[in-house]
């Protein structure tokens, strides 16, 4: 079967790459830039590049749609939310051209992105949250800040969004605020990217998640990590994760809450586990996560069994992997120690990492340790992700320095 392979330049495409090929399967690779890190893989059989989704979500789909056609029966793996909200909302002119997709209802879909929406549904399923309000306003937001109960967090009400002229528009990160000055800032920098603004109290504890695969609401595979250092140490992806098996409160809550979403898919639902403490809920994710290369070294090969899934219409039920098996993004690391290196930013609250004690740990990981990216049979991806992020960062420094000209 081919499969077209999207975000390319995610450590997700990279491992999805490798785990659809080894599967026997003819992988294409795209992205909107004109290169991508899973398209140096020697396991990537064609590249590539699409419209930008952000600039123009319909040229996207076109584009796409017009690569189905030349093979009817493409699957397409969206690996972001950037690409599979429009794939989601366009899926009947995919289907149309000949492409499989395995993704749930569009409604539902839009459900599980929507951060209040997956909110309310946790807490009627009996499931801890954060105590969560809605802000849709700046004298809403005004009007909180002075009795608000601090430190909270400020975030956007989904990642995505397409808006009204035919662009997805991403959100960005949440913010924190310890003071109401800080509070007004977050909710001006997120409102400005977001139709809605969540406002909700801080969680403290150890981010967990449970992922899976469904078929319509059915579990046909698991896997559950412990994060051990994030890119950015107030919560985000992780940089280095070791496999462990599920969490029994987490692993009921999340299928409970995949479950009442009929789900039908790859998913990550996230919690914050202080302690002995119920895990309390902080969303789901639902796509494939940048963490996923640890999940195939461990054996819970999530792409080859979602394509599996797609070719032949359900999968037997699998829920065995290695534990104990830890996994490393070497970029995610440096930038892990350099954000550690600038220390807390303002409003944090939460416990932060001491700078030598990071330093040893991040030059001295632990042997037998896997890299997301990096294999001595495939090591291009690696150098790709290094001129990426050098890419990235020349271009942004340059836009900065554009706008104080």
């Amino acid at each position: 079967m081919k499969v077209l392979v999207l975000d390319g330049n995610q450590n997700q495409a990279v491992a999805s790459v490798r785990s659809l090929a080894n599967a026997g399967h003819i992988v294409w690779v795209g992205e909107s830039a004109s290169w991508s890190k899973a398209g140096l893989s020697r396991f990537c059989r064609g590249s590539f590049q699409y419209p930008a989704p952000q600039e123009h979500a319909d040229a996207f789909v076109n584009k796409i749609a017009d690569l189905v056609r030349q093979e009817p029966g493409t699957l397409i793996l969206p690996m972001t939310e950037l690409t599979t909200l429009p794939i989601s909302t366009y899926r009947d002119r995919l289907i149309s051209a000949g492409a499989r997709l395995v993704l749930p209802d569009h409604a539902d879909l839009l459900r599980a992105f929507d951060k209040d929406a997956t909110t309310q549904l946790a807490a009627s399923l009996g499931i801890a949250v954060p105590k969560t309000l809605l802000m849709s306003s700046l004298e809403q937001a005004r009007d909180l800040a002075r009795p608000t109960c601090y430190p909270v967090v400020l975030k956007p009400r989904a990642s995505v969004e397409l808006t009204r002229d035919g662009k997805v528009r991403t959100a960005g990160r949440p913010r924190y605020a310890g003071n109401p000055e800080q509070f007004e800032a977050a909710y001006g920098d997120i409102s400005g990217r977001a139709s809605g603004v969540l406002l909700q109290e801080f969680i403290a504890g150890e981010g967990m998640g449970y992922f899976a695969l469904l078929n319509h609401g059915d579990l046909r595979a698991e896997f559950a990590h412990q994060r051990i250092r994030d890119v950015y140490p107030t919560g985000s992806g992780s940089a280095l994760r070791k496999s462990v098996p599920p969490d029994p409160d987490i692993r009921r809550s999340s299928l409970a809450m995949l479950r009442a979403l009929r789900w039908h898919g790859v998913a990550m639902v996230e919690f914050r586990k202080k302690g002995s403490e119920p895990p309390v809920f902080i969303e789901v994710n639902g796509r494939f996560w940048h963490s996923l290369p640890l999940a195939c070294y461990a054996g819970a090969d999530f792409p080859a069994m979602l394509a599996g899934m797609a070719e032949d219409g359900d999968i037997a039920p699998s829920s065995s992997y290695r534990i104990g098996i830890r996994c490393r993004w070497l970029l995610g690391d440096a930038r892990h120690l350099l954000e550690v290196w600038r220390g807390a930013p303002a409003g944090f609250p939460g416990r932060y990492p001491g700078r030598l004690h990071t330093l040893l740990s991040v030059l001295m990981p632990v042997p037998g340790t896997y890299h997301d990216l990096f294999q001595l049979r495939d090591p291009l991806p690696e150098l790709g992700d290094w001129i990426s992020f050098a890419q990235r960062t020349v271009r942004k420094q340059s836009a900065e320095e554009s706008t104080h000209a």
